[in-house]
């Protein structure tokens, strides 16, 4: 198996095993359902951080609204009687004004905290530093794992207006935020090897070449994204040895032109007392003691 190391940018994004006959499209596909995939357990675990502290979101009528103006417009939330934590809960009242404020119980906030610890570690992007591939299974098992956790902790589940629970059902709007400029629509999707565009319709090994246990760097942009930078030759490890080299081969050729210049110092020439001893027959005169 060839083994793709993803990039988007100049960042490592996870590393992907596959055959240099598979075609383009496939590879592509599996490659950006990877990477939103990623984007999204991110995005998930944020948004179960906040329900293990608030509680569950408002209605969108009434997010961003304190009591007064809740209670001013007549507006109420007929979703928090319905999605009661199991267990219970304690009142903590979100800054933001986005949830309703019933925190879980410290059990339930324990099963979440640890949920989103293992599922950001299934699709963390430091697995490649480890030479461990990313599947498309992978992404889907640590989704699973947010969405039991969730279940169990709301088995009512969540308000349909809910960000975790449109995120589960693929029905998240993104429009408008950060993590729409993040994520790849596949339609739109590119594929990039050595600075060339991988094109649809074709073969890896019309790219990669036949050899079918190598590692190659691709890159992954969003058509208008324009091509990516070309790979380095080298990589930042090696370009800080070989600086730290050159640095120490200068100062040691600096000591080397020091150490020539004082040389002459040492030369029977250079003497000062050398002319007043060969006027008083003292040169080249060995004195021996004994008793």
């Amino acid at each position: 198996m060839v083994v793709l190391q993803v990039k988007r940018g100049d960042e490592t994004l996870f590393l992907f095993e596959t055959g240099v006959g598979e075609k383009s499209d496939t590879v592509l596909r599996d490659l950006v359902a990877i990477h939103n995939g990623q984007l999204k357990v991110q995005r998930v675990c944020m948004e179960i951080e906040e329900l293990a502290e608030h509680g569950t979101m408002l209605p969108n009528e009434m997010v961003g609204l304190n009591e007064d103006q809740i209670e001013e417009l007549k507006l109420k939330d007929v979703w928090a009687e319905k999605c009661i934590p199991s267990g219970g809960f304690t009142f903590n009242k979100d800054p933001l004004l986005r949830r309703n404020g019933q925190q879980p119980t410290e059990a339930m906030q324990k099963m979440l905290a640890k949920a989103m610890t293992d599922a950001k570690a299934m699709v963390d992007r430091r697995l490649a530093k480890s030479s461990k591939a990313l599947t498309l299974k992978m992404v889907e098992e640590a989704m699973n794992l947010l969405r039991g956790a969730v279940t169990i902790v709301y088995p009512m589940q969540l308000p349909p207006h809910d960000t975790i629970r449109m995120e589960f059902a693929n029905m998240e709007d993104l429009s408008g935020t950060q993590a729409s400029k993040e994520v790849i629509e596949p339609s739109k999707a590119q594929l990039w090897f050595a600075g060339r565009q991988i094109l649809m319709g074709k073969v890896l090994s019309e790219y990669l070449g036949h050899n079918d246990k190598t590692k190659v760097v691709v890159k992954i942009n969003q058509l208008g994204d324009g091509p990516p930078g070309r790979e380095a030759v080298i990589n930042e490890q090696l370009r800080r040895q070989m600086m730290a080299e050159s640095y120490r081969r200068q100062e040691e050729l600096k000591k080397l032109e020091q150490d020539d210049d004082d040389e002459y110092l040492n030369s029977s020439w250079a003497d000062s007392g050398s002319l007043k001893r060969q006027a008083h027959g003292l040169e080249n005169v060995r004195f021996r003691f004994g008793k």
